[in-house]
């Protein structure tokens, strides 16, 4: 079973047991994570979403992504700003996906 859900302003198309990674949540690691805005499922689409669908994730852990480099400068100006951002994020394992 198939399905897309809704978290963090970001479409995750998702199977039973797939691993995936969101932006961060507020849940503790090992707790279960309960999504309710369920896009798609095997062939139902909803408007907006599939009512009485639910995809029922664990979380595994909270971590943050590798660094980037966010470099601005304006040519001939004397103007350089270097900064480094790690984006926090969470680890999903998808346990099951419901439908009715």
């Amino acid at each position: 079973m198939k399905a897309i859900f809704v978290t963090g302003g970001k479409q995750y198309y998702v199977a039973e047991g797939d691993v995936l990674y969101v932006e961060k949540l507020p849940n503790e690691a090992g707790s279960e994570v309960t999504f309710t805005d369920v896009l798609f499922v095997d062939g139902k689409t909803g408007n907006p979403y599939v009512k009485g669908a639910k995809v029922v994730c664990t979380v595994e852990k909270h971590g943050k992504q590798k660094k980037i480099i966010v470099f601005k400068y304006k040519p001939k100006k004397k103007y350089r700003n270097k900064q480094g951002h790690r984006q926090p994020y969470t680890k999903l394992v998808v346990k099951k996906i419901e439908a009715k």
